[in-house]
């Protein structure tokens, strides 16, 4: 049976172009540290459901189960080597950069501004940093990289997209 499996994967790669890398050992790490950040927020929903007035806490608990849907879809990508991360990373860094603009704009003078800031200063804009660089990362970072074709004129399109160009360009006008 994983023979099956294993010859359909190769059949899929050939035909798409993709080529089956494992993660460098920075995106292994990456992947694991969003991961965690992602699950760390379980709690953190937990105390703040428990604390907080209903209506704040709906708001709340919403904003961060987001944050950690984006951080760990990013980071299970990340550590699979999956080139999907991108999209789930750029949520991530959206959603982490208004957690840290919300918690700065309804904290209230004194200790709740300086945990507001020492939070967004250590936690969240660093997270946010790391998961924009992740989504706009080069193509080449070996997670999810294509093959390319060196002595192809179009040598960064997919193989299965240049077979398509090639019949295309063999069909007559108006047919």
């Amino acid at each position: 049976m994983s023979l099956i499996a294993f010859e359909h994967r190769a059949r899929v790669f050939s035909e798409t172009g993709l080529v089956p890398t494992r993660p460098s050992r920075a995106h292994r790490w990456q992947g694991r540290l969003l991961k965690g950040a992602g699950l760390a927020l379980l709690p953190w929903m937990g105390y703040l459901a428990a604390t907080l007035p209903t209506t704040e806490a709906v708001a709340w608990v919403t904003l961060d189960s987001f944050e950690a849907l984006a951080l760990t879809a990013a980071g299970a990508s990340l550590v699979r080597a999956d080139g999907r991360h991108r999209f789930p990373a750029a949520v991530a860094a959206v959603l982490l950069v208004a957690d840290a603009c919300a918690d700065l704009a309804t904290a209230a003078p004194g200790q709740e501004t300086a945990l507001a800031l020492v939070m967004a200063a250590a936690v969240e804009i660093p997270l946010a940093v790391l998961c924009a660089t992740l989504a706009v990362g080069s193509r080449e970072s070996g997670v999810g990289s294509q093959a390319s074709d060196a002595g192809s004129a179009e040598g960064s399109a997919p193989s299965h997209k240049r077979r398509r160009r090639e019949r295309n360009d063999t069909r007559l006008p108006g047919s």
